[in-house]
């Protein structure tokens, strides 16, 4: 149990419905991290629980042949090598700049509403809150499924036909990889001096945003 101003926190239940009573006492408590690798339970409901938790191998188990079915249909069309490399280097641009967007402007906002908070712990307050959760490090498939529709449609719009599957292959490879580079720099082991400062620095972060956004 947690008391945060008037309102009690039990850990031992399912905490979306409960973490929106705590009002602008949110804010304190999502910053306040436990460092277990054991996650805390989402839903009572046991198929929205079982839809929040994914193994990190299945982000490109999933999405790397979809990656690959997109990049296919630039080349049936006729896109050349080069055009068709340049198009998937863009789309992983695209994504980094889309991914820095939302950390920076979206997952990072402070909320004191009951549906405020409730939705900022699903997207990115439960990673602060459990940073070593190995099972909702990584953004659940069939989340990230009904986001992409909106995101081709959109990509449709955008570019012309035969450009448009090599951009969209490219954004959802960016995605790809930064999941898993996401998870390797909390869970992995790196062995050489590139990759631990990565994740010395990626951890480092945490803390002073952890401090900064108190």
């Amino acid at each position: 149990m947690m008391v945060v101003q008037n309102f009690v926190v039990d850990l031992n239940k399912a905490l979306v419905f409960q973490v929106g009573h705590l009002g602008e006492a949110y804010e304190e408590w999502v910053h306040q991290p436990i460092v277990s690798k054991e996650g805390p339970r989402f839903f009572e409901n046991e198929i929205l629980e079982f839809l929040t938790r994914t193994v990190w191998w299945a982000i490109p188990v999933i999405w790397l042949p979809v990656v690959c079915w997109f990049i296919y249909k630039s080349i049936r069309m006729g896109l050349s090598c080069p055009h068709l490399a340049l198009l998937v280097v863009l789309g992983i641009f695209v994504w980094t700049l889309l991914e820095y967007s939302l950390h920076r402007f979206l997952f990072h906002i402070k909320t004191k509403t009951y549906w405020g908070n409730t939705l900022h712990y699903l997207l990115h307050g439960c990673h602060h809150k459990h940073p070593m959760d190995g099972l909702r490090l990584v953004f659940p498939p069939a989340a990230t499924a009904i986001l992409l529709m909106p995101f081709w449609n959109l990509v449709k719009l955008m570019a012309t036909t035969s450009t448009a599957p090599a951009l969209f292959g490219g954004g959802l490879l960016g995605y790809v990889m930064y999941d898993c580079t996401h998870y390797y720099l909390h869970h992995g082991q790196p062995r050489t001096e590139v990759p631990r400062n990565l994740k010395h620095k990626s951890l480092k972060r945490k803390i002073v945003d952890g401090f900064t956004s108190s």
